[in-house]
């Protein structure tokens, strides 16, 4: 049975994403409100977010995630995308480690999935042993529903920092060749830079 996940970017009522995380997971409510969902990660932006936005990502049963986020009084909107990994993570193991957590949306082909994914982890197996920085790829999502011609991957990486960040962008050579595979595939992107919740 396949791991389901929702990433769902909101916009709390106040100045502060700070509010309306903390009536998520305020203990008296949480479990009413996300219905036994469980809580991946939550994060806050760098950069790409407003101040009053944070990105919640969710698994588990993540149905009608919009719906139950409503309920909460904080929440002034939420928008839900609903995801399943490719090659990681492998696990429902929540995210612990302070850094930089890089959101990267990829528009695809959902033919091209596979592939995509495939591109990555080979990439990876040089990309995040490097000793030049700190990376380490956390998840590769497609969309749960792959039956149009065109759909969105997401992938989260976490840095040590902004400063690997910027150095990670010249990975070891076997790893570029298959970023610039995985490129050829890719119509489009978009990234926001966040930090965890903790």
């Amino acid at each position: 049975m396949p791991l389901n996940f929702a990433y769902s970017r909101i916009r709390a009522r106040d100045r502060s994403f700070q509010s309306a995380y903390a009536a998520i997971t305020d203990s008296s409510s949480a479990e009413k409100q996300l219905d036994g969902a469980q809580i991946w990660g939550g994060f806050y932006g760098l950069f790409g977010l407003a101040s009053n936005e944070l990105i919640l990502v969710t698994m588990g049963d993540v149905s009608e995630m919009d719906q139950r986020l409503s309920g909460i009084d904080e929440i002034s909107a939420s928008q839900t995308l609903y995801l399943q990994p490719t090659v990681r993570p492998e696990d429902y193991t929540p995210r612990t480690k302070e850094g930089l957590y890089v959101f990267r949306f990829f528009r695809v082909k959902n033919s091209d999935v596979d592939e995509i994914a495939n591109l990555s982890k080979t990439a990876w197996e040089t990309f995040e042993t490097s000793e030049e920085y700190n990376a380490i790829p956390q998840a590769l999502f497609c969309e749960q529903d792959r039956s149009h011609a065109l759909g969105r991957m997401l992938l989260c990486t976490w840095y040590d920092g902004l400063n690997s960040w910027q150095t990670s962008r010249n990975p070891p050579a076997s790893a570029s060749a298959n970023f610039r595979d995985r490129s050829q595939l890719t119509l489009r992107t978009k990234a926001y830079a966040t930090r965890l919740i903790t």
